[in-house]
């Protein structure tokens, strides 16, 4: 299932009864990619609220739901004081970019994730444990706690004109190490370019995507209504 809104964020989830009917009585996750209100240039959205204002707003989207947010180490700290909870893990996301800040955080707040669920590349294929492990048709080790996964670059097959594209390799590792739950539902209530969406179609999890802006909402409906 998956239901896309073109409309803020608080107003879909406070007053449209189509969302509040989708959502009862479900296991209800939100994982997002949020403006990080640093006067990022979006379409619609302003990206330079008050700093009070901004984790006030943060607070009101996210703090009644278990969530995971994908933002910068020290906005991650003062998110928890807000809401007066802490996050169960935190995976670091590294890549290589000519700018000052070379990685974010991915904290899992009411979330305990599960990293035996993805597999990666076994790191030393020639030690002979490595070697049994694949010759009995092992794949890949679990999962680690430190992603290195470049950004999506304007060379990137896969870059779409919304400004900051979320690498598709980490929305599908979050996606796949969440709790196993038949009841789930994931909402991103930034949706951006929909690359939640698309973590969660590969996974078989119910999707609500909410997006404000109509040109990346239009992008998003594309991605994952085709």
């Amino acid at each position: 299932m998956i239901k896309l809104f073109n409309d803020d964020c608080l107003n879909v989830m406070n007053n449209n009864i189509h969302f509040q009917k989708a959502i009862i009585n479900r296991k209800v996750i939100i994982v997002t990619d949020p403006p990080f209100n640093i006067g990022y240039h979006y379409g619609k959205y302003k990206d330079n609220m008050k700093e009070s204002d901004y984790y006030n707003f943060l607070d009101e989207v996210l703090g009644s739901y278990d969530f995971v947010v994908v933002h910068y180490p020290e906005a991650l700290y003062k998110l928890a004081e807000q809401i007066g909870r802490f996050p169960n893990k935190v995976v670091s996301w590294v890549y290589n970019s000519n700018t000052a800040k070379q990685h974010r955080d991915i904290a899992f707040f009411g979330v305990t994730p599960d990293f035996r669920q993805v597999t990666q590349p076994y790191k030393n294929p020639n030690d002979k444990r490595i070697k049994k492990l694949m010759e009995e048709g092992k794949t890949g080790g679990r999962l680690y706690d430190w992603w290195n996964v470049n950004q999506v670059k304007n060379t990137s097959k896969d870059k779409t004109k919304h400004p900051c594209q979320m690498p598709q390799e980490i929305m599908n590792n979050i996606i796949g190490i969440l709790p196993k739950d038949e009841n789930l539902i994931v909402i991103d209530p930034f949706m951006g370019s929909g690359t939640t969406g698309i973590a969660c179609q590969k996974y078989g999890v119910d999707f609500i995507g909410i997006e404000i802006d109509e040109n990346y909402f239009d992008i998003c409906c594309e991605r994952l209504l085709k």
